[in-house]
């Protein structure tokens, strides 16, 4: 599997720590930094991370950083991902099981390597469940939203559509009869 990963300084040491772990067991790591422990912004990790996931260079996406929850919030303005907070087993199973996620959200300063490890293992061999879930999940972008509101407008404006086509159509019959009779009552008069 190919895996994101991006952190801030807090999750640095756990970054590469995971790195080191996931390629052992055979996974291409794509590591989006950050690549020291001096203080810097997770966002300038977490969106380049997350688009690589969105664009599907990578097939699943890591993110840390001190409570895990700046990351997370960031990654998931981003309409392809659906990052999960994950600082249990059974929240990083049911992430993947009932969510989908592509991204595992974990609070670095608040769960040992040990409990990473059991987190990322968790998240990547579990599989969706699909069924009622699936439903939910493809409502969670926004353009899938938009795209349904879209097109329930567009239903709405093509039956006001007809109707006004209709209208016309009858006033044009109108018209139409009326020229008729007016040339019917001048060719009656004439002759």
């Amino acid at each position: 599997m190919n895996i994101a990963i991006a952190c801030d300084h807090r999750g640095y040491e756990k970054k590469e720590a995971l790195k080191k772990y996931l390629t052992e067991k055979g996974h291409k790591v794509v590591d989006f930094g950050t690549f020291s422990q001096e203080s810097t912004d997770y966002p300038d990790y977490a969106h380049p991370m997350a688009e690589a996931v969105e664009r599907g260079d990578c097939d699943f996406g890591i993110t840390l950083c001190g409570s895990g929850n700046g990351i997370n919030i960031t990654v998931n303005k981003h309409q392809g991902i659906r990052a999960a907070y994950c600082w249990n087993e059974e929240i990083a199973a049911l992430a993947r099981k009932h969510n989908d996620a592509n991204v595992c959200s974990m609070p670095a300063d608040f769960i040992s390597i040990d409990d990473a490890f059991k987190f990322i293992d968790i998240f990547l061999s579990t599989e969706f469940e699909g069924g009622r879930h699936e439903r939910r999940v493809k409502k969670i972008p926004l353009w899938n939203v938009e795209y349904e509101v879209m097109n329930k407008k567009l239903d709405v404006l093509n039956k006001a559509l007809e109707s006004a086509k209709l209208l016309e159509d009858e006033i044009a019959e109108k018209k139409i009869k009326a020229k008729i009779r007016n040339l019917l009552k001048q060719i009656t008069t004439e002759y």
